[in-house]
């Protein structure tokens, strides 16, 4: 991911941490592969490409599942349907705007942002536009709904709550930015009650849907260092929210926390820098730092349970579980997979060029999509032991 000034950008910080939505340049350089005992075979079913991908900017555009359809698109506005068993193209538009954010696909609706700070909703069936509005900058993350709005983070700061059925404005809420953030913003964690939202000054706010007030907000991350970089505290990742309550957050350059969520009390906390959304399965939290190293911790207590440095360095996207393991994709196209309760590297295909979105998952494939938009849809496979 990388930074964005909001005054005047400086040729060296522009040399030094160059990239952009999903990957900070790593601190550590990549650790070459070297051969594992592959237990897993990643079979890929079907692939396609999806225009001209991400773009140089490598826009964050997460394709979408919703039943047996997944939705994707490119930088430059063309969107398609495709049906996730086959890879048969159900239908394909182009729109008349550039895209720039993660889609969302629920209740026979796709939802997207754009670089002019449009957010569109289309039919799934045709991809015929629903309706169309705007919000106040720059969309990144995906629009997130609930059972009557859509809520919209922009690169501004601001949270702008739409109506689901017709896209009219029903409250903004704004924060104040830092001078230099992380090229990307957090994503909204949406349910009917609240909408908690991460921001770049290191501050979570949990938001009433009713109006857009703030019901509580603390600092997860605190500046400290004496230059602008070192000083970043952005909350990247997408809070976690579980069933009973518990809300996981993590942050770059600041920590790891668990909270109960209707009151912001810290339930455990650890030192950890990661601007990726983690993932809770079972009672195990995975998450990626921004080393590139892959945890996994006791979602109770925080308890470290295995930790692997295999992939140190390599820019690893944020998490998925498939069929009892943990995939990630890295900077030079692999994808990755880790078993879920050691930690030990059992599986590895080459898609193509640098992944920088998040693995999909539905149960029974992965789907993976490169920076080039080459999306594959993977099986797995047991190896029969020698």
């Amino acid at each position: 991911m990388k930074l964005v000034q909001l005054l005047a950008p400086t040729l060296a910080l522009a040399a030094l941490l160059a990239g952009c939505a999903g990957n900070v340049e790593p601190q550590y350089p990549p650790k070459p592969l070297t051969d594992i005992d592959r237990q897993v075979e990643l079979t890929r079913e079907w692939s396609q490409d999806v225009g001209d991908g991400l773009g140089v900017a490598r826009y964050p555009i997460t394709p979408a599942l919703d039943d047996d359809r997944l939705f994707a698109a490119d930088q430059s506005g063309l969107l398609r349907a495709i049906d996730t068993a086959s890879g048969k193209t159900l239908w394909q538009i182009e729109l008349d705007t550039p895209v720039s954010s993660g889609l969302t696909a629920v209740a026979g609706q796709i939802y997207l942002g754009t670089r002019n700070g449009e957010v569109l909703a289309l039919n799934q069936d045709d991809g015929s536009i629903v309706w169309r509005s705007r919000v106040s900058s720059e969309v990144l993350a995906a629009p997130q709904p609930n059972s009557e709005l859509l809520v919209v983070q922009s690169v501004d700061g601001a949270v702008t709550a739409l109506d689901r059925a017709s896209g009219e404005e029903r409250w903004t809420y704004t924060s104040n930015e830092p001078a230099l953030t992380l090229r990307g913003t957090g994503t909204p964690r949406v349910i009917n009650q609240v909408s908690f939202a991460g921001f770049a000054n290191g501050r979570l706010v949990t938001l009433d849907n009713r109006s857009g007030q703030p019901l509580w907000d603390m600092r997860v991350a605190v500046p400290s260092g004496r230059t602008e970089v070192d000083r970043l505290v952005d909350l990247d990742g997408q809070p976690l929210l579980t069933r009973d309550g518990r809300l996981y957050v993590t942050s770059y350059n600041g920590r790891l926390l668990a909270l109960e969520a209707t009151s912001g009390e810290i339930l455990w906390e650890r030192e950890a820098s990661s601007y990726l959304t983690p993932l809770l399965v079972g009672d195990v939290l995975f998450t990626v730092n921004e080393d590139s190293h892959v945890l996994a911790l006791d979602a109770a207590s925080g308890r470290v349970m295995w930790e692997s440095d295999a992939l140190e360095g390599r820019s690893l996207t944020a998490p998925a579980f498939v069929d009892g393991r943990i995939a990630v994709g890295d900077f030079a196209g692999y994808v990755h997979l880790l078993d879920a309760e050691s930690g030990e590297l059992v599986g590895r295909s080459e898609l193509g060029t640098a992944i920088s979105l998040s693995p999909l998952a539905d149960g029974q494939r992965l789907y993976v999509m490169d920076d080039s938009g080459e999306l594959a849809a993977y099986r797995l496979n047991e190896r029969a032991s020698d």
